[in-house]
């Protein structure tokens, strides 16, 4: 079975997203996909933004991360919106050479490049970012550009319209020298220790004051605090984080995230986030989904991470049908759903995105607000550089017109 790890481009690089996949064969048969016309945007009655609010986890959230999730919800009834890791932070240009935003490579590019603009003329709509480096247990020059880049790209992409998400790789807060998020690498349990009750509580409460200091430091040129998808402790189902499944109790892992959302929300006061929650693959029904699900009250977006089933030896329906699951509990819940991470590392299958990610997407009715890719490195990609096999197809899959990228976007910030 496919694992996905991520790995560090250098010693000091952010954590990219890399999967161990068996080998991928072009399809026998390859058919063009329909071109989908955009679809009339429903005339259903705006509701308040009081009504919105009573909907969120948060029911003092800022108006803007209220709208925010409304439209997500909207767009997830007729399209979705197309994201990328890290997409105006690192890269790869024509010939597979590295561009970064970061301190030891220099000169730095342009922050307002990107491999998705550059291939397709647009960027993406769901720029992902991570807290790895900016709530952890390391300080430095070196630190303080990780954390000051991400916020200006941060800043950047919601000012071009765009929309943030952030993950966290938290560095294991019990054993914090060894500096992993990696159970392998940090063998010392510690999701007991550090909810309520344990003796390293105030270890991860000065963690999550970190986090919420970043929060309130999001700023955008129209004055407004900007609204982040904020989805920790992902993935939460597998074993290879020091919070996964085999290194906790389902009480437990819930407990966390509970404190996670209420210590930020009622003690730190951060209003400007949706709390988005995300297993990886490994279900498949919703009883197997929601085993560690902390509750409705805690929870904005549901979703799920799937590398394994999305290579070219495995049937869309596989993949489409977890989808749907995720896709039914939001709509039933009144949550936002979305396909929090995947892709196909280096794009072996040069038709990957209209003859396995659309096929996934469009197998059954789904409503998923986004999709988001994996960040580019030159030896882990997960899309494709001018030049790359795949080049024409990624075109071709923006040019379809149900993946939404930033020139078709509508207004995500505003009730409408």
């Amino acid at each position: 079975m496919s694992i996905k790890i991520k790995v560090s481009v250098s010693v000091w690089s952010a954590v990219v997203g890399i999967c161990l996949l068996g080998s991928c064969k072009k399809d026998s048969v390859v058919t063009d996909p329909p071109t989908t016309t955009p679809t009339t945007p429903t005339t259903d009655p705006v509701p308040s933004m009081t009504t919105v609010k009573t909907w969120l986890a948060d029911k003092n959230a800022t108006n803007e991360t209220a709208a925010l999730f409304y439209n997500l919800k909207k767009i997830a009834k007729t399209n979705i919106l197309f994201g990328h890791q890290d997409d105006t932070k690192r890269g790869v240009l024509a010939g597979g050479t590295q561009w970064a935003n970061e301190q030891h490579i220099l000169p730095h590019p342009a922050t307002t490049q990107s491999d998705v603009k550059e291939v397709t003329g647009a960027y993406p709509v769901i720029y992902g970012h991570d807290f790895q480096h900016i709530a952890d247990f390391m300080s430095g020059n070196w630190f303080d550009y990780e954390r000051d880049m991400a916020r200006q790209l941060t800043i950047e992409a919601y000012n071009r319209g765009g929309v943030n998400t952030y993950s966290w790789h938290y560095d294991n807060p019990v054993s914090k020298t060894d500096g992993s998020f990696y159970w392998d690498n940090s063998k010392v349990e510690a999701v007991s220790k550090i909810i309520p009750g344990g003796d390293s509580n105030a270890v991860f409460k000065a963690s999550l004051k970190e986090v919420a200091a970043f929060a309130k430091s999001l700023i955008g040129a129209d004055g407004k605090l900007i609204p982040v998808i904020f989805r920790p402790f992902h993935e939460f189902d597998g074993d290879w984080f020091w919070w996964g499944a085999t290194h906790s109790t389902a009480q437990q892992y819930k407990e966390l995230y509970k404190f996670t959302v209420t210590y930020l929300r009622d003690s730190l006061d951060v209003h400007n986030f949706i709390y988005a929650w995300s297993p990886d693959k490994n279900f498949t029904s919703e009883s197997q989904y929601l085993e560690r699900y902390p509750g409705d009250e805690f929870v904005d977006l549901v979703g799920s991470d799937n590398y394994g089933d999305v290579t070219a030896n495995v049937a869309p329906s596989v993949a489409s049908n977890k989808l749907k699951i995720v896709s039914d509990y939001a709509i039933r819940k009144n949550k936002v759903a979305a396909l929090t991470e995947t892709g196909l590392q280096n794009l072996p299958q040069a038709d990957w995105f209209n003859q396995k990610l659309l096929k996934i997407l469009k197998n059954q009715p789904l409503e998923l607000a986004y999709v988001l890719v994996w960040a580019n490195t030159a030896d882990a990609y997960w899309t494709p550089y001018k030049g790359q096999a795949a080049e024409q197809d990624f075109i071709s899959f923006k040019n379809n017109g149900y993946a939404v990228f930033a020139d078709k976007a509508p207004q995500m910030y505003k009730l409408q």
